[in-house]
């Protein structure tokens, strides 16, 4: 990332939040006093990972889709916070099962914790989401987020099944997409205009809308993973590759490339491993991967954009509108 897109990228977080800065200190306050627990692992492990630095765009879905019907409440705020909790749990056991070492360009929580404690803590951290979310009474609310960690589950064991798998379609990996990464946004934009007594059809737009802007932000993040700077995204380049994950991008570059190209790809994601990273790097650049996934993400983002089109004008859908632009040119 060159210091100007950094900058841009910077101050479109800035512009979205700008809106709701008073909201966004409301629900931290609610992360911090619900994390709280007498079991002092508990507490190192939840406040390590919930403080390394995540963008906190789950949240901030809730808080904008609340503002598009006037007040945000402070149930807005608790869901919030449910919302980040439920992503935060799945982060820790994505890292156990993935074996990752970084994330957000720190050590993971099972780095420097370990495993039982990663996976054991973020059962905690789940737990409480739902102890909060009952806190709400508000049986649609449940109905919602009961049925979105269900369906994230189900991702979960999708992209398990899919590793090291080159022969799997474009459309079921982009199921993966929906069920592991979209639903959350999809529920976070939901929860907004459900305690704002929206109308049903209010409602089912800004679901679509979170829908179609968590699946345009996986697919940045895959391309992200084969071109991204290491120190800016967080990560190791080839990271998912050296896991085995098929990903959009090398699924496109496999079936676009020459032979040799072809039998490199298929060859990383079925073992794993990094030793092929140059070729396929060189690979996916050749036949113009990256470019392909943008344009579908960017297609996502104009999905998205259409489903809140409807609304008043007003701060906060200027900022879901910038949201949406930040989600396809994002750097990190």
């Amino acid at each position: 990332m060159t210091p100007s897109t950094k900058q841009s990228s910077t101050s479109q977080i800035e512009a979205i939040q700008s809106c709701i800065t008073n909201d966004i200190v409301a629900v931290n306050t609610v992360i911090q006093q619900s994390l709280h627990s007498d079991v002092t692992l508990v507490n190192q492990v939840a406040h390590y990972i919930i403080n390394s630095g995540g963008k906190r765009l789950r949240p901030i879905l809730v808080l904008l889709s609340a503002g598009l019907f006037g007040t945000i409440k402070p149930q807005h705020h608790q869901l919030a916070a449910v919302v980040e909790f439920i992503h935060t749990a799945t982060l820790l056991h994505d890292d156990v099962v993935d074996e990752s070492s970084k994330r957000r360009g720190q050590n993971t929580a099972n780095a420097l914790f370990g495993n039982a404690a990663s996976v054991l803590v973020g059962d905690f951290v789940y737990s409480r989401a739902f102890q909060m979310m009952v806190a709400v009474q508000n049986m649609r609310v449940m109905e919602v987020l009961s049925n979105a960690t269900n369906v994230i589950a189900e991702g979960e064991v999708l992209q398990l099944l899919n590793v090291h798998n080159a022969d799997i379609t474009d459309e079921a990996y982009l199921q993966v997409i929906h069920y592991k990464t979209a639903k959350l946004f999809e529920a976070a934009t939901r929860l907004g205009a459900i305690i704002s007594q929206a109308k049903p059809e209010d409602e089912e737009a800004l679901s679509k809308y979170g829908m179609h802007i968590g699946t345009a932000f996986q697919l940045i993040d895959d391309v992200l993973d084969l071109s991204g700077n290491a120190l800016e995204i967080g990560k190791n380049l080839g990271d998912d590759l050296a896991e085995g994950k098929p990903t959009l991008p090398l699924l496109y570059a496999m079936r676009n490339g020459n032979a040799n190209e072809s039998a490199v790809i298929k060859q990383a994601i079925e073992h794993g491993g990094l030793d092929d990273l140059p070729a396929v790097l060189n690979a996916v650049e050749r036949t113009g991967a990256l470019q392909h996934v943008r344009k579908i993400a960017e297609k996502e983002c104009e999905l998205a954009l259409a489903q809140i089109a409807h609304f008043v004008d007003s701060p906060y859908k200027r900022a879901m509108f910038t949201l949406a632009e930040f989600s396809v040119s994002r750097s990190y």
